[in-house]
């Protein structure tokens, strides 16, 4: 049997008040699995996870339990070096995100893949300029029909953020207070009262939308 392309299996990161305290201040949970190519859409408040949540995919930051299985790999069992072969965080900011090295390289697994399966892009620009939305949308199909599993995590302010979202994505998470929650659309996500919430007079508009294409 093929293994899933993605299995976020149970994954917990907690942050502590101090290194005096064992009471959490912030807690992450995440447990979805992604078959084979596809195109997810990650929206969420700030502070929600949502960053946290690909460090911890590509390995760049160590679970407090559950594991990550990229191609049926257990990444934080994948050599430091090696980890972009299995999932790669293209971050908005071009912070290049260090690992906290817990044990020597040799002790670990190769990836034994020459090219990251798994693409996550945290907040990409969707500049209005002629030709540059059409230009993301086309490359953003072109890694998912190449056999790849991309994340798309946008923070929107306009309208046609969703509707980029809408059109790219086949299936959503919504990171809201440390949880992942799963829609199988862009309306199925609008219709919950915490994406609702977050998302405003977006939210409206978009189903005002969607209502009048029926």
């Amino acid at each position: 049997m093929t293994a899933p392309a993605l299995n976020v299996e149970g994954l917990i990161k907690r942050y502590y008040r101090s290194r005096m305290s064992r009471a959490a201040a912030f807690t992450l949970a995440a447990d979805f699995t992604v078959q084979g190519p596809q195109t997810i859409g990650v929206l969420g408040p700030n502070g929600s996870g949502k960053t946290t949540l690909f460090e911890l995919i590509t390995g760049s930051n160590s679970p407090s339990g559950g594991r990550v299985l990229v191609d049926g790999r257990d990444i934080h069992r994948v050599r430091y070096s090696e980890r972009d072969r299995l999932a790669i965080h293209y971050h908005q900011s071009y912070q290049v995100r260090a690992f906290h090295k817990k044990r020597m390289p040799w002790m670990l697994e190769r990836a034994h893949r020459a090219r990251p399966l798994v693409h996550l892009f945290d907040e990409p620009q969707f500049s209005i300029q002629d030709g540059y939305i059409g230009f993301m949308l086309q490359f953003f199909r072109r890694l998912r029909d190449e056999g790849n599993v991309v994340f798309l995590c946008v923070h929107p302010n306009e309208r046609y953020h969703l509707e980029v979202l809408a059109e790219s994505c086949e299936r959503f998470l919504f990171v809201h207070q440390g949880h992942v929650l799963e829609f199988r659309n862009l309306d199925a996500m609008i219709a919950d009262s915490k994406a609702r919430a977050y998302l405003g007079a977006l939210a409206t508009a978009e189903a005002s939308a969607a209502a009048v294409g029926c």
